[in-house]
Formats: C-alpha cells, structure tokens, sequence
C-alpha cells in the first residue's frame, strides 16, 4: 500500500467547519477523485486516511496534514490536482507527497510545535503591548478552560516559545476602514492539554486586563519539527523530501517555515 502525505488549507468560511465536516468532506473528494483509496479490514471497513493536528473550529489554517493509504501507485502531483479540484472551495490541497520512502517517524510526531497568527480588530496596541510584556515576564500563567470532563486549568505560558506584535497594515475581512488591527504571532509547544491562541488571549486578560473588542481572527501558518534553540519551525516533509532524494536532512533551523 502507498502511502500519500497531503498538506493542505483550511480558508474563508470553511474555518467554521468541524473536524468531522472535513473529514467526511475529503472522503466524498478522494471517492470523486476517483483515487484508489485503501479501506480497512473488519464489519464495517473504513478508508485509510489519518489526519494530523488538525486546527479547532473557527479557526483558518495554511498547515493541516493528513495522510492517505492507496491500494495502486499513484502519481502525487495528479493526486494533489485530482483531489483540490473535488474539494469545495476553502479546503485546498497544497502539497501532496509519496511517503513510501519517508523518513523516520509518524507523520503526527514532527508536528512538534505551530506558528500562529492572531488579528485584533480595533484593539489598543499600547494595551496589548504592556500585555504581552507581562505575559513573557511571567513564570506561568493559569487559565481555565471547558472540556468534555469538565473546567480545567493548566499553565498556558509554558507552551508559548515566542510571542511578537508585528507592524500590520492589512485590514482583516471584518475590520472597519480607518479601525486599528493588533497583530500577534506566536510559537507554540504541542503539549498535552494543547495551548490554544484563545488560550494565550485569556492569560493576557489574565496578566494585564487586556480584551480585544471583537473576536479574533486566527489562522494557523505552519506546524512542524521545532528548534528549540531558535523558536523556528520546520517544513516536516523536508525529511521526505531528502529521504527520497538519497541526501541527508539537514536540521529544522536550515528549512524555516514562516
């Protein structure tokens, strides 16, 4: 079996779309597609395909992942044209690549950290500015979230590796012309429980009484192998991609995503 490693986007409206929507969404893609998907043993047989961090609802991402198991070789760039042009808008397929030659370790353990950027629409920069001083001078920072077992806290502090205000200029699709935009980009850890961009927000109202006036727009940019010296990201098909060349990998450091 072949195994196809997709990269693909979760854009516009279709970031309000659950993890279940889309998953059921790239079934009906890969079967118009007419690719010769895999599908596993037992009473009720399901096809192969793995999905890999995948971003919360509400949430837009250039860099989700997932994987799909084939019965007869295919050619991947074919694979990637067939299936982004069965998928609805919003949901495009980036990059697919043959995994049958991959480099060590599961598609889902180089997914070690994400970079993050979140829009504040008419927020206070000042505010936001003293707000993320405090966040980063901080030895931890306890929040509280709703799960399934119940209110749960954790140190969303621990997770954030970097946290910058970049200049923007860019309005968003909701924001009011002439309206300030705050932008923050974020490096963050994948631990367990996973610190969320809404999670960082609430420890900014934490620390500063900092809240944006609006909700946030937030997209995920990339996900990957961390350096944790430098706070990069890596491509996590880079291995892949060096493997099936015959070539040593060089470190996450030497292929910075974002």
């Amino acid at each position: 079996m072949q195994r196809l490693r997709v990269r693909y986007a979760k854009r516009g409206r279709l970031r309000f779309t659950s993890h279940r929507d889309i998953s059921r969404a790239v079934e009906r893609a890969v079967r118009r597609a007419g690719i010769p998907v895999a599908y596993s043993a037992g009473f009720s047989p399901h096809p192969k395909i793995s999905y890999a961090g995948a971003a919360p609802t509400g949430v837009a991402s250039e860099a989700e992942y997932l994987e799909i198991g084939v019965t007869t070789p295919c050619d991947p760039e074919r694979v990637r044209a067939d299936l982004d042009g069965s998928l609805p808008p919003g949901l495009d397929v980036l990059v697919v690549l043959d995994a049958a030659e991959a480099g060590p370790g599961g598609l889902a353990d180089r997914l070690e950290a994400s970079k993050w950027e979140v829009r504040l629409p008419g927020a206070d920069r000042e505010l936001a500015e003293v707000a993320v001083e405090k966040f980063l001078a901080a030895d931890a920072v306890e929040v509280e979230r709703l799960t399934k077992k119940g209110p749960r806290r954790f140190d969303a502090r621990e997770a954030v590796l970097r946290l910058v205000m970049p200049e923007g200029t860019e309005r968003t699709a909701a924001q009011v012309p002439g309206q300030s935009c705050v932008i923050l980009r974020m490096v963050v850890r994948h631990m367990t429980p996973a610190v969320r961009p809404d999670d960082v927000l609430t420890g900014l109202r934490l620390v500063a009484d900092f809240a944006p006036p609006v909700p946030p727009e937030v997209t995920r940019l990339a996900q990957g192998p961390l350096d944790a010296s430098t706070g990069a990201l890596a491509d996590p098909f880079d291995l892949d991609r060096e493997t099936t060349r015959g070539g040593e990998a060089g470190p996450a450091g030497e292929h910075v995503v974002g």
